[in-house]
């Protein structure tokens, strides 16, 4: 008999730290991690982990004929400013990587008789504006506005969404057969922001970037205007806002693409708040305009009342929590006696 289990795949990444954590303290399924990294120390023996490429087909054949899927937590992708460098290789990973992790999802529900959880985080980046005053005309945009992506992942991000409604409500609506499709479930989330993993190339990471600098006594040029602006969330309401959204019942939910939001801060707000923690640090503006123009085409802030309503959605961490609370003291304990010497700004 197969044993029942939760899959994540991108689970060496900043959510999947995070969630991987969260779901082996609850003990609730024996949890399959699959990335191309291995496990970071502090996640090894919480989980089965397999070192594979998610596009690898003999891989998925293999582990269905072990496991049976019940939940799947699908994180793997290729970020938005890496993947403006190479948007083929984004493509085949972001979105052929989503789509045959559907389908097995699909074939699961099938075999099995009941729907399986499929948990898809969206980004923040399917929005965009084109330009700064409609950003500011727009300042709270709902789940359909302004779905005009400008990066290779933004794209990748809002077709696999229509991928999961397709599958959802559509997938073999031609079959004689009686078909149990998969349970399709999306969070958009904004600029999300880890005090325990290392930024890795996404175009809101400048927040982490400017705490991690100031914490090892390094200079730190921000790579957008001191007045840009877009939403943020701690990384602890991203992990219960995906895990709010799988335990809500089907009923409840008259979508499969919820935003979720906790708080907005400009580029210049965020060195302010850093500074106040670390007097001697040296963060200095210098555009680059390619990723700033990203980054300008994304909303200043996101209308979540939909997920609100429907499943309860309130974050916990607002922006002074966030950084006081949460990002600096464990910033600064992972570079204690570590820091270069400074001088004040």
């Amino acid at each position: 008999m197969r044993k029942k289990v939760t899959l994540i795949t991108g689970a060496a990444g900043e959510v999947g730290h995070a969630l991987v954590k969260r779901l082996a303290a609850e003990g609730q399924n024996h949890l399959i991690t699959v990335d191309l990294s291995p496990l970071p120390a502090d996640l090894q023996g919480l989980s089965t982990h397999f070192q594979e490429d998610i596009l690898n087909q003999p891989f998925w054949d293999r582990l269905v004929a072990d496991y049976e899927i019940d939940k799947i937590f699908h994180l793997a992708a290729l970020l938005s400013t890496r993947a403006e460098y190479t948007p083929e290789t984004a493509h085949r990973v972001n979105v052929n990587g989503t789509m045959r992790l559907l389908k097995l999802a699909a074939e699961q529900s099938q075999w099995r008789g009941k729907p399986v959880l499929f948990m898809f985080p969206s980004s923040i980046a399917v929005y965009g504006l084109p330009d700064l005053e409609t950003k500011q005309r727009y300042s709270r945009v709902r789940e359909w506005e302004w779905n005009y992506p400008s990066t290779m992942y933004g794209c990748n991000k809002l077709y696999c969404e229509m991928l999961g409604r397709y599958f959802t409500q559509h997938y073999r609506q031609l079959s004689v057969e009686k078909t149990v499709t998969l349970d399709f479930r999306c969070v958009r989330y904004p600029g999300l922001i880890s005090a325990f993993t290392v930024p890795t190339g996404g175009t809101s990471d400048y927040a982490s970037e400017m705490i991690h600098a100031a914490a090892q006594g390094k200079p730190y040029a921000c790579f957008v205007r001191e007045g840009l602006t877009i939403p943020f969330m701690a990384m602890p309401d991203a992990v219960d806002a995906m895990l709010q959204l799988a335990a809500a019942p089907r009923e409840s939910l008259n979508h499969l693409v919820y935003n979720i939001g906790a708080f907005s801060l400009s580029a210049g707000q965020i060195r302010d708040l850093v500074c106040r923690a670390f007097p001697a640090a040296q963060i200095t503006f210098e555009p680059d305009l390619k990723r700033q123009n990203i980054a300008e085409s994304w909303p200043m802030d996101v209308d979540d009342s939909a997920a609100r309503r429907e499943w309860g959605w309130q974050p916990k961490f607002d922006a002074q929590r966030t950084f006081t609370e949460y990002l600096i003291p464990n910033i600064q304990k992972r570079y204690a006696g570590k820091a270069q010497g400074t001088r004040s700004r």
